[in-house]
């Protein structure tokens, strides 16, 4: 069965980024398409994952995603069953999320891990890739995005 790539960390679910990315990830390993060095960062299998930061950060149980996800529909109507019966979406956590998300591994302690993984890809000096994100478009054959909208 032939692998494919998830949707890009940038696409945005009632306006929080990375969470179609997770849902697609999801789907994809159910199908037996996500690439084989994705599975290590499914969830909590690794607890600096994406996956695990939006769990903890928003509130919500992997399990319950990958339950929901694995129900069909869009990443949208997951996201409104997962976050039914809550307070609505704050406009500051959905902020500091997205920047977080999109900022990681520029100027933090995930600096050393972009660096390692552009040296391990051979574009140790591409000035355009500075954060894990940029890294899973150019491993995904997608090209940085400029700015974090």
């Amino acid at each position: 069965m032939s692998t494919q790539f998830p949707v890009s960390d940038h696409v945005k679910t009632r306006g929080v980024v990375y969470f179609a990315r997770m849902v697609d990830k999801i789907r994809l390993h159910a199908a037996g398409q996500l690439p084989a060095d994705y599975a290590g960062h499914l969830g909590f299998a690794d607890v600096t994952s994406f996956d695990s930061r939006f769990c903890r950060f928003w509130d919500v149980t992997y399990d319950l995603v990958k339950t929901r996800t694995l129900k069909g529909g869009t990443a949208e109507e997951i996201f409104d069953d997962l976050f039914a019966g809550r307070q609505p979406l704050n406009a500051e956590h959905v902020f500091v999320w997205n920047l977080f998300l999109l900022k990681r591994g520029w100027r933090d302690s995930g600096t050393p891990g972009v660096t390692a993984e552009k040296a391990a890809a051979g574009i140790p000096d591409r000035a355009d890739v500075q954060t894990y994100v940029d890294m899973h478009d150019i491993d995904e054959g997608r090209e940085p995005q400029p700015a974090f909208l």
